[in-house]
């Protein structure tokens, strides 16, 4: 099922000596139940069309639509907050709360009561591997291994079918990134995740179900036929 669709996107911004565009006439859809990878150089506009996705901006021309729904349209705020969750390469738990309550979070805000929340977010972090001796540790007590599969637990319990992971697995050692990609993994393919991830790994691209390729801002390619692209230069 298409779950998100970018149309012709463009977007642009001004840094201190120049107009940079970022993501040039993007067009591609997204499905559920299926690991995307987007790989390019630095600089090829990849974690910016991710942003753009996360809704963290709209684009300067073209659209992104979810569900149907054009994101310029709608109240992005709780777009974030209901159906898409984000994870970074530095992790990005709130330090002063411990695993638990990191989990707990996305659920409260929700409006489960505490006492539920505590419950539901326990059984997220066993889920992916984190071992209830682990619950009451703040982030800084944490491997990294042990802080990003925190994340993706956090992630689960957003309520949302969306993930969107930027070098979710820059910071971690082979053995942990394989346990972070197993998770993407199954959560697509057990859980009718749309999981969109930007890395520069190889070994990665090699276990996604669709691999992208940006460069210049333009997608360039495609590795899958379950995904329709369309770039300005006619590629």
């Amino acid at each position: 099922m298409e779950r998100i669709k970018a149309e012709a996107v463009s977007y642009s911004y001004q840094n201190k000596y120049q107009t940079v565009e970022a993501v040039k006439e993007v067009t591609c859809t997204f499905e559920s139940g299926k690991l995307y990878v987007i790989t390019g150089e630095s600089g090829s506009g990849k974690s910016t069309f991710l942003s753009l996705l996360a809704g963290l901006d709209v684009p300067g021309s073209g659209r992104i639509t979810v569900d149907g729904e054009d994101l310029s349209r709608i109240d992005r705020d709780a777009y974030r907050r209901e159906k898409v969750a984000v994870i970074y390469q530095a992790f990005h738990l709130f330090p002063l709360l411990t695993a638990l309550e990191n989990v707990m979070y996305p659920l409260e805000i929700q409006g489960i009561t505490r006492k539920q929340a505590k419950m539901q977010a326990a059984e997220y972090l066993k889920e992916v591997g984190i071992d209830e001796k682990k619950f009451g540790k703040y982030p800084r007590m944490m491997s990294g291994g042990e802080q990003q599969r925190t994340a993706v637990a956090r992630a689960m319990a957003s309520g949302g079918k969306i993930l969107l992971a930027d070098e979710p697995t820059g910071n971690l050692d082979t053995e942990n990134e394989e346990k972070i990609v197993e998770l993407l993994i199954s959560l697509a393919h057990d859980r009718d995740f749309t999981v969109v991830m930007v890395t520069h790994s190889r070994q990665i691209a090699d276990r996604a179900d669709v691999r992208l390729v940006m460069k210049d801002g333009r997608m360039q390619a495609s590795s899958n036929r379950a995904v329709r692209i369309a770039d300005s230069a006619g590629q």
